[in-house]
C-alpha cells in the first residue's frame, strides 16, 4: 500500500510529488553586510539543505512587504529589487538542485506591532530603540503586545497602504521565481491582530464584528490573488485558536477559512497562539491537527498541519486520517535538514536523492 504522505497533490497549476513541507522559519540573519532585509548565503544554504533532503514544498520565512512591517531589524524583506534578485538566486538553486522536484513559495507578512523587536538571540528582549535601528510600530489599535513599545492605529489610508503592499510584493514574487506564495495570517502578526478582538477595538469598517475584523485578511488575499498568475496557488497561514478567553476559537477560524476560499486561497495553513502574552497553550505531540481536520472537514478547504510533528510516522496520521492534506516540518528539520529522505525510507518509499549524495542510498537501516 502506499503512502499517503508521499502521494502527489496538485494546487492550482502547481505538481507537489508528496505532502511534506517545510514551513516558514525566521532566521533573523539580513545584515549590515548584503543590505536591509536582503537574504545572503546564510539564506541560500539554509533552504536549499531541504531542497536536497528531499522536501516537497518549502516555504521562506516570512518576508515583509515593506521595512516597517519586519519583525526585527534582522528580517528579510520582499519590498525592494535588491532583496527580490537575492530572493531569485535561491529560487534558482532551489529548482536546479531539488531533486525530488522540490517546489518553493515565500510568505509574505507584516508584523504590525510585534515590528522593531529584538532577535532571539540577541541577548536582548522588547522593543528595538530608535538609537539601535528600530522604528515606530502600527496595529489595528493602539494595544501594547506585553512588554513592547505601543503602536499606533492606522489610518484607512495606511491600511490601504498595506493592502497595496502585499500585491506590490506578490508582484516581486513573482518575478522572482516562487512557485507559490503564503499570507501570514497568524501568530499575532497584522492581519491576525486585525482578526482578533482581543487586539482589535476599531469602530471603523476595519474593526467590531468578525466580518470587518476578518476584511483586512480578506482585502489582502483579493490584492494578491488579482496580481499573480490565476494557475499560481496562494495559501493563507491562521492561527486557528488565541488560546485566550474572548479572542479567536476553531469555529471562528472555519468561517475565516471559508471566506478566503471563496476569495481566492488554495490551501490553509493551520496554526494557533501568538496574539496576546497570556495564552494558555495545550501542547504536545500534534496538538493542532484537530484545528486542521476541523476546518477541512467543515469546509472542503484543503489544509497543512504544522507543531510537534517530528516523525515519519505521525506525518502520515495526519495525512492518512484526512487530518491535513500535508505536514509542515519546522524545529524537525532544523534537527535533520534531510528529513524527507530519512521519512521516506522509514515509510518504503522512493524518493529521489542528489546525484552526488546516490552513493549513501540507504538499503537496509538509515
Amino acid at each position: 500500500m502506499g503512502s499517503a504522505l508521499f502521494a502527489p497533490l496538485d494546487l492550482r497549476g502547481l505538481h507537489l510529488p508528496h505532502r511534506g513541507w517545510v514551513s516558514p522559519m525566521c532566521q533573523y540573519s539580513c545584515g549590515a553586510e548584503t543590505g536591509e532585509g536582503v537574504p545572503n548565503d546564510w539564506h541560500l544554504m539554509h533552504l536549499g539543505s531541504f531542497a536536497t533532503g528531499g522536501a516537497a514544498l518549502i516555504l521562506t520565512e516570512a518576508a515583509a512587504v515593506n521595512a516597517a512591517g519586519r519583525i526585527s531589524p534582522r528580517d528579510a524583506g520582499l519590498y525592494n529589487d535588491e532583496q527580490a534578485a537575492a530572493w531569485e538566486r535561491i529560487t534558482a538553486f532551489v529548482h536546479r538542485n531539488g531533486a525530488a522536484g522540490t517546489k518553493i513559495g515565500t510568505q509574505l507578512a507584516h508584523a504590525g506591532r510585534k515590528a522593531s523587536t529584538y532577535w532571539p538571540f540577541s541577548g536582548k528582549q522588547g522593543t528595538v530603540p530608535a538609537s539601535e535601528g528600530g522604528w515606530d510600530t502600527v496595529g489595528p489599535s493602539d494595544l501594547a503586545f506585553d512588554g513592547y513599545a505601543p503602536p499606533s492605529a492606522m489610518t484607512a489610508d495606511e491600511i490601504e497602504g498595506v493592502i497595496a503592499d502585499f500585491a506590490a510584493s506578490a508582484v516581486r514574487a513573482v518575478d522572482a521565481g516562487f512557485d507559490t506564495i503564503e499570507l501570514h495570517g497568524a501568530h499575532g502578526y497584522l492581519l491576525h491582530q486585525f482578526q482578533s478582538p482581543l487586539i482589535n477595538t476599531r469602530t471603523d469598517a476595519w474593526g467590531g464584528d468578525e466580518e470587518r475584523r476578518n476584511r483586512l485578511t480578506l482585502a489582502v488575499v483579493d490584492a494578491v490573488r488579482n496580481v499573480i498568475p490565476d494557475s499560481m496557488p496562494l495559501l493563507l497561514r491562521i492561527s486557528a485558536s488565541d488560546w485566550a478567553e474572548g479572542g479567536i476559537d476553531v469555529e471562528a477560524s472555519v468561517r475565516l477559512a471559508r471566506a478566503a476560499a471563496e476569495h481566492g486561497v488554495d490551501l490553509v495553513d493551520v496554526s494557533s497562539g501568538g496574539a496576546v502574552a497570556h495564552q494558555q497553550i495545550t501542547v504536545g505531540p500534534g496538538y493542532q491537527t484537530g484545528f486542521s481536520a476541523r476546518i477541512r472537514h467543515e469546509t472542503g478547504v484543503r489544509t497543512g498541519t504544522v507543531g510537534l510533528l517530528t516523525s515519519a510516522g505521525q506525518a502520515e496520521h495526519a495525512v492518512a486520517t484526512g487530518q491535513a492534506d500535508g505536514v509542515f516540518i519546522a524545529r524537525a528539520a532544523l534537527r535533520d535538514p534531510h528529513w524527507w529522505l530519512r521519512a521516506a525510507f522509514e515509510l518504503g518509499q522512493e524518493l529521489a536523492w542528489p546525484p552526488q549524495y546516490e552513493r549513501a542510498v540507504p538499503r537496509h537501516s538509515f
